[in-house]
């Protein structure tokens, strides 16, 4: 069975070489390369997915990948597909630990990714439009979409947005009894609980081994520390690498300086602020999930304790940020399919759909904020130009994704 995937493997293991931009442009690329070229699914399957993993907390276009390989293999596929997924970009978010720590933290330039952002925007933009094709189709939606739009792009950083705007979108399609699914057998599934139990029990392990180490001071008290901070902010990140960073920013930075924490004069994990900066700048000019980040930070908050320390920093970030996102999306998907055959749920399909775009349209307009469009030299050409560009070679033409992130990348070495 396993040989049987492993094109489909190869090109998830590509997708994560060329995935730039964080979820905004990974779902222009899911598009492209796993309904458009490859047709693993269909273009309203994967909206359906993306719209289910917007109500769940973790790495959304994580838990969306790991779909599409549960769709094709059930749960064993799906394990393989997160992990080919996320280990590039955890290896080398890694390695940028090790490495910011021997240049004692010295700036790292980014000017060859400079092109990267505004590709991004491309893709979000094709990601948008397709999306508006297939979900926006009547006055509700259209209303529905414009509110997600505005709410988004004044409430980027608000991480309850999201999960309200999809819930509201939801309730506003029930209003209508037109849309009714056909008369069908619903036959009871069996619900295997052992995820959800095994998710809920490794949060209250974690948190009980972390306080008594705090409290008793273990020898290896960092790592519990470090394992029961990434696995809670994996559960409860509503929002991507957005929230992601404030969160990590109040509790390795901002935390360790209080004067409460100071008082109490024990060691704590913590990072300086620009080490933090440094790895929130670079993880946006890798391909791969923005929660990667968690590898860095592992690295750094243990960087104290030698290599070996450092690099089990690195590993324990890793695998804690990720682990509450996969045991959430595969307790929950095999729930939501059953539960969206009732009418309720499925009339509510359609208003979380243009929710959906809306989000993805102001998120558009959101980065558009930190790309120089428009400076005092004058209009800035060539982003202007990456934008449409990127935009209309994924709308016009079957030009692999990889292709357009190399050209990206020569764009901003000759410029």
């Amino acid at each position: 069975m396993l040989i049987r995937h492993i094109p489909f493997l190869k090109a998830v293991f590509l997708h994560s070489l060329t995935a730039f931009g964080g979820p905004q442009g990974h779902m222009g690329m899911m598009i492209k390369t796993f309904v458009e070229r490859r047709r693993d699914i269909t273009q309203e399957e994967l909206m359906e997915y993306i719209s289910f993993c917007q109500m769940l907390p973790g790495a959304s276009s994580t838990q969306t990948l790991t779909l599409i390989g549960y769709k094709r293999g059930g749960v064993p596929l799906a394990v393989l597909t997160l992990m080919i997924w996320i280990f590039p970009a955890c290896f080398l978010m890694g390695g940028l630990s090790f490495l910011v720590t021997s240049l004692d933290n010295k700036d790292l330039g980014t000017g060859y990714f400079k092109y990267i952002q505004p590709m991004a925007i491309g893709f979000l933009a094709y990601a948008a439009y397709k999306a508006f094709r297939i979900s926006v189709n009547n006055t509700i939606t259209r209303v529905i979409m414009a509110v997600a739009l505005v709410s988004t792009y004044l409430l980027f950083k608000t991480p309850w947005i999201f999960p309200i705007l999809i819930v509201l979108g939801g309730m506003a399609t029930n209003f209508s009894s037109r849309r009714i699914p056909e008369k069908e057998v619903i036959k009871p599934r069996h619900i295997r609980w052992t995820n959800i139990w095994l998710f809920v029990l490794l949060f209250v392990i974690a948190g009980f081994l972390s306080e008594t180490a705090r409290k008793q001071n273990w020898e290896n008290r960092k790592a519990f520390n470090l394992f029961e901070n990434f696995y809670r902010f994996g559960s409860f990140v509503f929002g991507g690498g957005d929230v992601l960073i404030p969160m990590m920013l109040d509790q390795y930075v901002a935390r360790p300086a209080s004067p409460r924490i100071q008082n109490q004069n024990k060691e704590v994990l913590k990072i300086e602020r620009d080490e933090l900066l440094t790895g929130a700048g670079m993880v946006r000019a890798i391909p791969g999930p923005v929660f990667s980040i968690a590898s860095f930070m592992g690295g750094m908050t243990m960087k104290n304790e030698g290599r070996s320390g450092q690099l089990m920093g690195c590993i324990i970030g890793s695998i804690a940020i990720f682990l509450p996102s996969a045991l959430l999306v595969l307790f929950f998907f095999p729930v939501w399919q059953n539960l969206k055959k009732f009418v309720v749920v499925y009339r509510s399909l359609e208003g979380i759909n243009a929710a959906v775009v809306g989000i993805m349209s102001a998120a558009t307009l959101y980065l558009l904020k930190d790309v120089s469009i428009i400076s005092s030299s004058g209009v800035n050409i060539i982003n202007i130009a990456v934008i449409a560009g990127t935009f209309l070679v994924l709308q016009l033409s079957r030009l692999p994704t990889p292709f357009i992130v190399l050209f990206c990348l020569l764009l901003g070495f000759i410029f």
